[in-house]
């Protein structure tokens, strides 16, 4: 029995559920891109929902579970890659875009701009 089948509760669609045929090792990714992989794989299970509201419940420390990644017990939106950012990495690019524009209006709202 793997791991996955240990801590779900026995279901009646759990022989058709994604993770028991599947290697465990693809809901316990290292990449983004082996997440979105396993996510897929909860696409349409019968038992997704069940699957998240257990792994919320006993706040699973990291994996896909129910489709969702979780890391520290706690829902997030996406893996990041390893390593540091890079400097160019938009996201980054659009917080000092976001951060001028708030700067740009906060002068207006002043009065101290033209």
């Amino acid at each position: 029995m793997s791991v996955l089948m240990s801590v779900l509760p026995e279901l009646p669609d759990l022989a058709e559920a994604a993770c028991r045929t599947a290697d465990p090792e693809v809901f316990f990714p290292e990449t983004p891109a082996a997440v979105q992989e396993a996510k897929g794989l909860c696409t349409g299970c019968p038992i997704r929902v069940p699957c998240l509201a257990g792994a919320v419940e006993r706040r699973e420390p990291w994996g896909v579970w129910g489709g969702e990644w979780f890391e520290r017990g706690e829902i997030v939106a996406a893996k990041r890659p390893r390593g540091r950012p890079r400097k160019d990495a938009p996201g980054r690019v659009a917080r000092s875009a976001a951060a001028a524009l708030a700067a740009a209006c906060s002068d207006r709202a002043d009065g101290s701009a033209a």
